[in-house]
């Protein structure tokens, strides 16, 4: 899997965070998706990579500025309780 780190500038606040996660999600099959205003972040993982012009137009057409791309090739951890639900 892919993790994608994106730089978002402009993010203030929990709603910001929400518009941000809403907008990845509505536009790409994304999973363990997470926004924060304070770092300015928004990281998701996906199974292939992304039509990354498409996600800068979206983001900005949002009022909000991308700031860069940051992509990883990693799993996502699992929960505490992954253990108990092994195949």
């Amino acid at each position: 899997m892919l993790h994608y780190v994106l730089k978002i500038e402009g993010m203030r606040c929990g709603m910001c965070e929400e518009h941000m996660n809403t907008l990845v999600r509505n536009n790409f099959k994304v999973s363990k998706l997470k926004s924060s205003h304070s770092k300015g972040q928004t990281s998701f993982y996906v199974d292939s990579e992304i039509d990354e012009s498409k996600l800068k137009s979206l983001i900005d057409s949002t009022g909000y500025t991308l700031g860069g791309i940051e992509i990883k090739e990693e799993e996502p951890k699992k929960g505490f309780f992954a253990r108990l639900f092994k195949k």
